[in-house]
């Protein structure tokens, strides 16, 4: 039974997918199973996460075909809390979406899409195989690319077409290095690429493909400089849309940056360390940057999405024990609170008609709640204790000091400090001025009950605050997780049991 845990949070959403298709005709049953799945896949990641806990590993052969010559899907720690936060993200944007998605976008299938869009991202964090993860990052874009551009607005076509076209260059990097990697190992099991590689007297054959997905993971993860395509189309669907992407899509390239890298590319590393670094400390400034030159409230956000990715690839260039522990806890709060801060956008539009920074003002006043929801992710994502980003970003910078790389300490203090910039500069137009009365917007015509936008951003704010509270036992599972990605050797012999004795 343990075993099956690894596949119920990719079957759930799946066949939630056939249940809504099945009811298409009945708006409520799309509402209510799309809500309903969402939560029971993450009552299902929970589950994997416990599981895995105590394993260590879970594996399953799919088919019954032996590793390498079969699918493998595996969970270790690292990919138990990226399946559980994500599917914590899956419900409330479900809940949320309860109220901002209209009836339109639901006759268009929304809630399938968005069930499509969980089983890619789940199947992404499970899969032990390259190719697989391949399929999966296409599921996820065909999915995305739909749920950006299902209004059919000007906006939404363009921003949809920048995200398809930049994603398909990755794609296609992503095959091609793939590719390079298979002629040469005969094989495209992670596992099996990671054993011949540390089997190899002169791993230096496998440097083209490495960079070639680093290329390809660092354009899904929105790093420097392949980021721009980011902030062009993030802000242009519904903010139930452009959260669940905030939060999620970028982040399953950043965990197969990691899995590369601690996995596969081992011998490979030291090779490239320097070159993460600097593409880490230059995606946290230009991210940064573009936060602090722009005025709309999803365009800043969007650009603060490039910035936090920098933190957490910073924490894999480091490669230290709480480096990587670091970047993992990062990863958790980060998906947390982005996620939360563009939900937070949306209510802000649903009420002033617009989030462009020059438009609204006077929340404190007119809604004083949301002001109080908006601080809780905003400033902890700027690093105040003693919410969950000050510890995040607090890590990192010890892991830096802890190896002596002042430089970029440097460049993350300075970020930090520009991040609570752009926060107060959210805080002081949207919220602590007053509206200004020469403005004229039109605020959308209400779907739902505000209350579905509300309780999910209060359930985030809530979960910001108890993870900088008590986050003692969080930041020990990902200390553990660190672990077993500093051991590649654990992950090998659990795919892969009879090559375990003559591993180095």
């Amino acid at each position: 039974m343990n075993a099956y845990a690894l596949l119920f949070p990719i079957l759930i959403p799946l066949l939630g997918v056939v249940t809504l298709l099945l009811g298409a005709r009945s708006l409520q049953v799309q509402r209510i199973g799309g809500v309903v799945f969402a939560a029971l896949t993450f009552a299902a990641s929970l589950y994997l996460v416990f599981v895995v806990d105590q394993a260590d590993y879970v594996v399953i052969q799919l088919g019954g075909w032996e590793a390498p010559f079969g699918i493998s899907m595996v969970a270790d720690r690292f990919s138990a809390v990226m399946v559980a936060v994500s599917s914590f993200m899956g419900i409330a944007v479900a809940v949320y979406a309860l109220s901002e998605i209209d009836d339109t976008r639901l006759r268009k299938f929304f809630f399938p899409l968005y069930l499509v869009l969980i089983f890619g991202v789940n199947g992404a964090f499970l899969t032990g195989d390259l190719f697989n993860l391949y399929v999966w990052f296409e599921v996820m874009l065909i999915a995305s690319f739909v749920l950006m551009s299902m209004g059919g607005e000007k906006g939404e076509l363009e921003g949809g077409l920048k995200y398809v076209c930049l994603n398909l260059l990755s794609s296609m990097m992503f095959l091609a290095g793939a590719g390079i990697l298979y002629g040469k190992t005969g094989t495209l099991n992670m596992a099996d690429i990671a054993y011949q590689l540390a089997m190899a007297e002169n791993a230096d054959w496998a440097l083209s493909s490495s960079m070639l997905l680093l290329v390809s993971f660092g354009l899904k993860a929105g790093m420097f400089p392949f980021f721009f395509w980011l902030p062009a189309s993030y802000h242009t669907p519904p903010s139930a849309v452009s959260a669940v992407f905030a939060g999620l899509l970028t982040k399953v390239g950043v965990y197969a940056l990691f899995r590369s890298y601690t996995l596969m590319f081992v011998p490979l590393f030291p090779h490239v360390q320097e070159i993460i670094l600097w593409l880490a400390i230059l995606t946290m400034i230009t991210g940064v940057l573009g936060a602090a030159s722009h005025f709309d409230m999803r365009r800043i956000l969007s650009f603060h999405i490039v910035s936090q990715i920098g933190y957490m690839v910073l924490g894999l260039a480091f490669m230290t024990p709480l480096a990587l522990a670091a970047a993992i806890f990062y990863l958790v709060h980060h998906i947390i609170v982005k996620t939360n801060l563009f939900l937070v956008s949306g209510v802000v539009i649903r009420l002033k008609g617009s989030c462009d920074l020059a438009k609204v003002g006077g929340l404190c006043k007119s809604a004083p709640w949301l002001a109080l929801l908006f601080f809780i992710p905003a400033f902890s994502l700027g690093g105040i204790p003693p919410l969950s980003g000050f510890w995040a970003k607090f890590a990192v910078v010890k892991a830096g000091i802890g190896i002596e790389s002042w430089g970029a300490v440097t460049a993350a203090l300075l970020v930090g400090v520009l991040t609570l910039y752009s926060m107060t500069k959210i805080w002081a137009e949207a919220f602590w001025k007053q509206q200004p009365d020469a403005v004229a917007v039109e605020v959308p015509k209400p779907v739902g009950h505000l209350a579905w936008m509300v309780i999910p951003i209060a359930v985030l704010s809530i979960s910001t605050i108890v993870i900088g509270l008590f986050g003692e036992p969080l930041f020990a599972f990902s200390e553990r997780a660190a672990a077993q990605l500093l051991d590649p050797q654990g992950y090998i012999s659990a795919v892969l049991p009879t090559v375990a004795e003559v591993s180095p």
